[in-house]
Formats: structure tokens, sequence, C-alpha cells
């Protein structure tokens, strides 16, 4: 008598394959598809106080991205030390898409300046390049100056009593300041604030005399609140023509823009941040979004992931330059 295996004569290829698996005492391989990502929402950190323009314009395109992501972006407002607090938030997350965060030009600013537990080349990951930002010099409308010479001479007369805000130490607003009063050999107080509703704030009231900002400042100015002298950019704005640039007004080297965007932690997969670069370029571009970057005198100013790194690397060699000129780099 023959002892072994019988198998009926109705059995099955498939019956077979599951009778040697188990037999052999492995499971049989089941074909599996990989999850699609996002499956659930995502957190976007902005290194901003809630209400000003870059967080406002930031919403809304989170709102456009959650859309054609199939998830909620989650707007995490963690502000200070000049808008630097995302770097660190973003090296200590998860390389997993789920937290991601706005990119300010001083965080890199920042890590030349200080020595710093973390390198924004090498610990993020760029997904897109959104826009840029303007800056302008402001003053309360109720102030004597109309003319920026206005306010030099004043302060040439009154050393250290130009009370002058900015975003924070070490913004590009301090250094626009810096660099054009330094020139003029100006002494002025400083005042730093950690975003732009605090300052516009501050300067509207009349508690600081006059004060550098992006163009968030630009509902303050259409109200009436606040006067602006000139803009640091290449060319006027087209949305306050009669407004000189600082180039115009013979101060060549006092031209400031800032571009932003979007990155991950470093490790982040590439398909992942490609993912997220093919949904917020898409909101970039909707009409909404658009309309609202030109609420603050911003363009959409696109780069997509290489091209950004790129760019990342660009400004950072440039601003190793004007920090090491201007005696802030760290040794």
């Amino acid at each position: 008598m023959t002892h072994g295996f019988f198998a009926p004569p109705t059995w099955t290829r498939r019956h077979w394959l599951l009778s040697a698996a188990s037999m052999a005492g492995a499971p049989l391989a089941q074909a599996s598809t990989p999850q699609a990502w996002p499956q659930k929402p995502i957190q976007l950190i902005v290194p901003w106080p809630a209400g000003g323009g870059t967080d406002l314009s930031i919403r809304i395109l989170a709102e456009e991205a959650s859309y054609r992501l199939g998830q909620t972006i989650v707007v995490i407002n963690r502000p200070g030390a000049a808008g630097t607090m995302v770097a660190p938030l973003l090296k200590a997350a998860l390389p997993d898409g789920y937290t991601i965060g706005q990119l300010p030009l001083p965080v890199l600013r920042h890590a030349l300046m200080n020595k710093v537990p973390w390198d924004p080349l090498t610990d993020l990951s760029p997904i897109l390049q959104v826009s840029s930002t303007t800056f302008g010099l402001l003053v309360p409308t109720s102030s004597p100056w109309h003319k920026v010479q206005d306010l030099l001479d004043w302060a040439r007369q009154n050393p250290t009593a130009l009370m002058l805000g900015s975003t924070g130490m070490g913004s590009t607003p301090h250094l626009a300041m810096e660099e054009l009063l330094g020139a003029q050999q100006i002494a002025y107080t400083h005042i730093p604030f950690k975003g732009t509703t605090d300052q516009m704030l501050a300067l509207a009231s009349g508690n600081i005399m006059a004060g550098v900002n992006s163009t968030g400042f630009a509902p303050w100015v259409e109200q009436g609140k606040l006067r602006l002298l000139a803009v640091f950019s290449d060319k006027r704005s087209n949305r306050w023509p009669a407004v000189p640039t600082m180039k115009e007004l013979g101060f060549a080297q006092s031209v400031y823009h800032s571009p932003w965007g979007l990155v991950a932690p470093s490790g982040t997969p590439a398909a992942i941040v490609k993912t997220l670069h093919d949904a917020f370029r898409a909101a970039m571009f909707t009409p909404r979004h658009l309309h609202e970057l030109q609420r603050y005198d911003q363009d959409a100013a696109y780069l997509d992931s290489p091209s950004y790194k790129q760019t990342l690397l660009q400004i950072a060699a440039r601003e190793r330059q004007l920090l090491q000129r201007m005696k802030l780099l760290a040794e």
C-alpha cells in the first residue's frame, strides 16, 4: 500500500499551489496594491503669526491643494525667530510627507549667522517655489516724513532715536534697513517683531516710527493707516506706481526680494514629493490663489523641485557673501 498525498481529480492548479505552500510551511504571497498617498491630513508649518499676508495667501493655496490631494491640509502657525522655526520642526518630523513647511529666506540666513543643529540645504527637501516677496519702507500716516530723505535727515540729526521695526533679527527687512542706514552711517534703534500683524499694529498706533516689511502691509496702506515711502524692488509696483524704488532714489544696493516655497523633511520619498509638487503647482495657478497673491503685490514665481533646490544653493552663496561683508557670519 502506498502512503502519500491523495488529490481529488477535481483539484485545479490553484489547489495544488495552495497545498504545496501549506505543506512547505510558507504562505503563498498575495498580490497587493500600494495604498494611495495621502491617507490622512497633512500639516503645513507656516513660521509666521496668523493673519499676515503670507499666512493668508498660504491658507488659500493649502485649500486649493487639499481639493487635489483628497485630504485636508492643516496650516500650523509657528512664529518667532525671524521665521526660522520651520527648519528644526521639519528636521524632527518623519519624512513621510505628512509634515511640510513654508521656507522663507531668513531660514538660510539664520543658519549662516548662528551655529544651529540643522542645515536647510541638507535637512530639507524642496517641493517647489511659490512666490517672491517685495519689501517697502513705511511710516504712520500721521508722520511728518513724506520722503525717504525726510526720514534719513531726521535720523542723522537724532542718532539712535529712530525706532525702526522689522519682522525679526536677521530678517530681510532688518538687513535691508541695516545696509541702507549703515551706508549713510546713521545709528538707529531696531525693534524686532514676530510677524507682520504685530509690526503693522505697532506702526499704525505710533509705537514705532517706521518699519520695513513685505507687502503684507498692503491692506494697511489701502486703509490709509500707513504711508509707503519706497519699495526695495527693481522696478515700481503696478499697485503703487507713484511710490519710488530705493534704487531710483540713489540707493543702488537696496534691492531686496525674498522668494519662498514649500519643503519637506529630507528623506521624504521622491514619489511623495512629486505628488505634493503636482498638487501645489496646480493650486498655485488657480484664479483664487493668484488673486490672493495680487492682494499683497506678489506674483506666482514657480520653480519645480530641482530648480528650486538650485536656487536655494545660489541664494545661500550670495547670502554668505553679504553677511560676511556685514560681519554677521557665524565663525
